[in-house]
C-alpha cells in the first residue's frame, strides 16, 4: 500500500534528510587512505546517538541476509556494491567505497547512499561513480508530478546504457517515509509512460547502482555483501526525493 505524505510531513522527512547528507558528506571525508571500515561505523554510531536519531538498519532482518544487521552503516569496498558489513579492514590506496545509511528522526526515515575514491582515483572507477551520480540525477528530473515510475526507472537504464554498463533488476529503489522500505518498488530499469502514477506526496528512495563489467551479483558467505559477479567494481548513488505539486524535492542533498 502507498501512503502519500503531506507537505508537513515531507517537511519532518527533509529534517532527517538533512542529518542523512550532512553526516553522509562528514563519513566521505573520514574515508581515507589506513583508515579502518570499523572507525567509519563507529563515526556514524556517535553523530547518530548525538543527534538523537534511529538507525534503521541495526537490528534490520530481511528475508536475504543471515541473522539481524548490527551497524549503523553499510561499507561497501570495490566490486562490493549492496549491504557491505562494516568489518576489520584498513582502505587502500585506490579503494572505491560506497557508504550507505538510513536513520530515523521523530518517527521519520531518509535514506541516501554515496560513492568516494579512497586516494588516487582510478579514471574507470571516476567514469563508473559518474555514471551512478548522472543516472540519479536524471530519475530525479524525470519524477514529475503527473508521470508515471516507469519514467523514472527508463531515466536510470538510459543512463547506464549511454556509458556501456549493464542494470541488475534484482534491487533497486522504494518507497520511504515512516519505514525505511515501503511501496512502491524503484526498478533501476524500465519503459516510460509505464507503472503508478507520480502523485504529490508519494516519497521514494531513488539508487542506480552499476558494475563496471556484469549485470550479475553474488552474496558473500556473510549473507549480506552484495558483489559483482565477475569481480569487477561497483558504485552506487541515492537520495530521498519527494514529489511535490511544484516537482521533485531532493531531501538528502549534501554539499
Amino acid at each position: 500500500m502507498i501512503e502519500l505524505k503531506s507537505a508537513e510531513e515531507i517537511g519532518r522527512m527533509a529534517v532527517t534528510g538533512r542529518f542523512v547528507g550532512e553526516l553522509l558528506a562528514e563519513l566521505s571525508g573520514v574515508a581515507g587512505v589506513g583508515v579502518n571500515l570499523m572507525d567509519i561505523e563507529h563515526h556514524a554510531r556517535r553523530r547518530i546517538k548525538e543527534r538523537g536519531a534511529e538507525s534503521c538498519y541495526w537490528d534490520y532482518a530481511p528475508a536475504f541476509g543471515r541473522g539481524p544487521f548490527r551497524n549503523v552503516l553499510c561499507l561497501s569496498v570495490n566490486d562490493a556494491v549492496l549491504h557491505g558489513l562494516p568489518h576489520d579492514y584498513l582502505l587502500r590506496d585506490g579503494d572505491l567505497l560506497s557508504i550507505d545509511m538510513a536513520v530515523g528522526i521523530d518517527g521519520w526515515v531518509a535514506d541516501s547512499a554515496i560513492s568516494v575514491i579512497v586516494g588516487t582515483p582510478d579514471p574507470a572507477d571516476l567514469k563508473l561513480i559518474e555514471a551512478t551520480e548522472v543516472a540519479l540525477e536524471a530519475a530525479i528530473t524525470a519524477a514529475q508530478p503527473g508521470g508515471r515510475l516507469g519514467d523514472i526507472s527508463a531515466a536510470i537504464g538510459e543512463t547506464a546504457r549511454s556509458y556501456g554498463y549493464g542494470v541488475n533488476g534484482e534491487f533497486g529503489g522504494h518507497g520511504i517515509g515512516r519505514t525505511m522500505h515501503e511501496d512502491p518498488h524503484v526498478a533501476n530499469n524500465g519503459r516510460a509512460r509505464r507503472g503508478i502514477r507520480l502523485d504529490p506526496g508519494l516519497t521514494i528512495a531513488i539508487e542506480p547502482w552499476f558494475c563496471r563489467t556484469t549485470d550479475k551479483i553474488r552474496y558473500d558467505e556473510d549473507g549480506w555483501t552484495i558483489r559483482s559477479a565477475d569481480g569487477s567494481r561497483t558504485a552506487h548513488s541515492e537520495h530521498t526525493v519527494a514529489i511535490t505539486e511544484s516537482g521533485p524535492q531532493v531531501l538528502t542533498r549534501r554539499d
